[in-house]
C-alpha cells in the first residue's frame, strides 16, 4: 500500500483538496441559503442543478479530453471551479446559484474523469485495486474533513467561500507538476438502457433510487439541518457522520456480498436504512441518536450503490461491464437530478421530517422490489459471481472501468 501511495501521491493529494473544496461548498450553500432567506424549494433547485451539470459533464468530458488533452481540460475546469466558489458569495441570488451549480457540477465531473483516467494510468495490474481503494478513502476523507473547516468562520461572511477556492487552486499544483505523463484516452462502447434493464431490472431500478438517496445526502442534508434548527456545528457533524458511516461499512458489507446471494443482502441493507429513517421521522430523537441514524444512512447508501453495480455485473460478460457501468451511472445521475426537487417539495409540505421520510421511502421501495425480483429468477452461483468493488456515487465511469480491469487481473476464487 505504501508503494502504491508513493507512486500516486500527487494525484491523491490533489483529489483530497478537491474533495475538501467540494464538501465545503455543498454544506455551506445549504446553510447560507437559509441565512439568505431562500425557500426550501428554491434550495432544492439549487442543489439539483449540481447533479444536472455533473450528469452532462461526465458524458461530455471524454470528448473534451480527446480534443484538447488532459492538461488543458484539467487546468481550464479547475480555474472555473475556483472562480465559481467565490462568485457564490458575490451573487447571493438563488437563480444565479442554480446556474453556477450547473456549471460547477459540469466542471467537477470533467475534473474527476481526468483525474481518474490519470490515476488508472499510474497503476499497474498488480496495484490497480489498491490504488482505487486509496482513491475512495481519499474521497470520503476529503468530504469528512471539509465539515470541520465549515466551522472555522461565519457562514454569513465571505471567508468560507474563499477557503475552498484556494484549496481547489492548490489542488492542481501537485497534479500538474507531476512527472506522470498524460494517459491516452479511448472511447467506451455504451450499453442501451433497455438492454441494461433486460440484464438486471433490480440493478437499474436500484441504481436510480440510490441516485435520489445520494442527492438527498450530498445536497439537502445541510438544508434539512437549517430547517430543523440545528447549529452550524451540529449540521456539519451530522453530514460528517453520514460519510463516516459510508466509509466504515463499505468494506465489511462488500466482503459479505461476495459470499451470498447479493439480492438478500440488498434487501436486508435497504430495510435497515428504511427502518432507521422511519424512526428518525416519527420519533423525537436527540442529536446523538440522529448521528447514529446518519451513520446508518451513510453506511447503507454507499454500499448499496456498489452492491447494485456488482449484482448487475454478475449477469454480464467481463467485456460488457465497462459499457454497462456508463449506462448505470447515467441512470444514477437521473435519480440524483430528480431527488432534491422531490425532497424539497416534501419538506416544504411537512417540514424537516420529510427529509427522512423521503430517504426511507426510497429504501423501502428498493426493499420491496428486491424481494419481488427474488421470486422472478434464481440467483447466480456464488462461485460464478464477480468481486464486489467499493466505489462511491461521486465517481465517474472511468474509475469503475478501472476497477473492472482490476477484477479481471484477480485470480479466480
Amino acid at each position: 500500500m505504501i508503494r502504491v501511495f508513493l507512486a500516486s501521491w500527487p494525484l491523491l493529494l490533489g483529489m483530497l483538496l478537491l474533495m475538501i473544496g467540494n464538501g465545503i461548498q455543498g454544506t455551506l450553500l445549504g446553510i447560507r441559503g437559509g441565512l439568505e432567506g431562500f425557500s426550501t424549494q428554491q434550495m432544492s433547485i439549487v442543489m439539483s442543478a449540481y447533479f444536472l451539470g455533473f450528469l452532462f459533464g461526465s458524458r461530455m468530458a471524454p470528448e473534451l479530453i480527446r480534443r484538447v488533452g488532459h492538461v488543458r481540460v484539467f487546468a481550464a475546469l479547475g480555474s472555473l471551479i475556483s472562480a465559481i466558489l467565490v462568485l457564490y458569495a458575490a451573487v447571493p441570488d438563488w437563480i444565479a446559484w442554480a446556474g453556477l451549480r450547473v456549471l460547477i457540477g459540469f466542471c467537477f465531473a470533467g475534473v474527476y474523469v481526468t483525474a481518474e483516467s490519470w490515476l488508472n494510468n499510474t497503476a499497474t495490474n498488480d496495484t490497480r485495486g489498491q490504488t482505487l481503494s486509496l482513491y475512495m478513502i481519499v474521497q470520503m476523507a476529503g468530504i469528512i474533513s471539509a465539515q470541520g473547516l465549515v466551522n472555522l468562520a461565519d457562514p454569513a461572511g465571505f471567508m468560507l467561500f474563499v477557503v475552498p477556492s484556494v484549496l481547489v487552486s492548490l489542488a492542481f499544483t501537485p497534479i500538474l507538476l507531476s512527472i506522470s505523463p498524460a494517459p491516452a484516452f479511448g472511447s467506451t462502447k455504451r450499453m442501451g438502457f433497455l438492454r441494461l434493464y433486460q440484464v438486471s431490472p433490480l440493478g437499474v431500478v436500484g441504481i436510480f433510487l440510490m441516485g435520489g438517496v445520494f442527492a438527498a445526502l450530498f445536497g439537502m442534508a445541510a438544508v434539512w439541518g437549517g430547517i430543523a434548527g440545528l447549529s452550524v456545528l451540529e449540521i456539519t457533524t451530522f453530514v460528517a457522520a453520514i460519510y463516516t458511516g459510508g466509509l466504515v461499512f463499505q468494506y465489511p458489507i462488500g466482503w459479505v456480498s461476495d459470499r451470498m446471494d447479493r439480492r438478500q443482502l440488498i434487501l436486508g441493507v435497504a430495510a435497515v436504512g428504511a427502518l432507521a429513517c422511519l424512526a428518525a421521522a416519527m420519533l423525537p430523537l436527540g442529536f446523538t441518536a440522529l448521528l447514529g441514524v446518519a451513520m446508518v444512512i451513510g453506511g447503507v447508501s454507499n454500499p448499496l450503490y456498489s452492491l447494485l453495480l456488482a449484482y448487475t455485473n454478475d449477469y454480464l460478460e467481463h467485456d460488457d461491464m465497462a459499457a454497462a457501468s456508463g449506462g448505470l451511472m447515467f441512470v444514477n445521475g437521473l435519480g440524483a437530478v430528480v431527488g432534491p426537487l422531490i425532497i424539497g417539495w416534501i419538506m416544504a409540505l411537512i417540514g424537516p421530517a420529510g427529509f427522512f421520510l423521503y430517504i426511507g421511502l426510497l429504501c423501502g421501495l428498493l426493499t420491496l422490489y428486491a424481494g419481488w425480483r427474488m421470486t422472478r429468477r434464481p440467483a447466480p452461483s456464488v462461485d460464478h459471481t464477480g468481486s464486489y468493488t467499493a466505489v462511491t456515487p461521486g465517481t465517474t465511469a472511468v474509475a469503475y472501468e478501472a476497477a473492472i480491469e482490476a477484477q479481471g487481473d484477480e485470480p479466480e476464487r
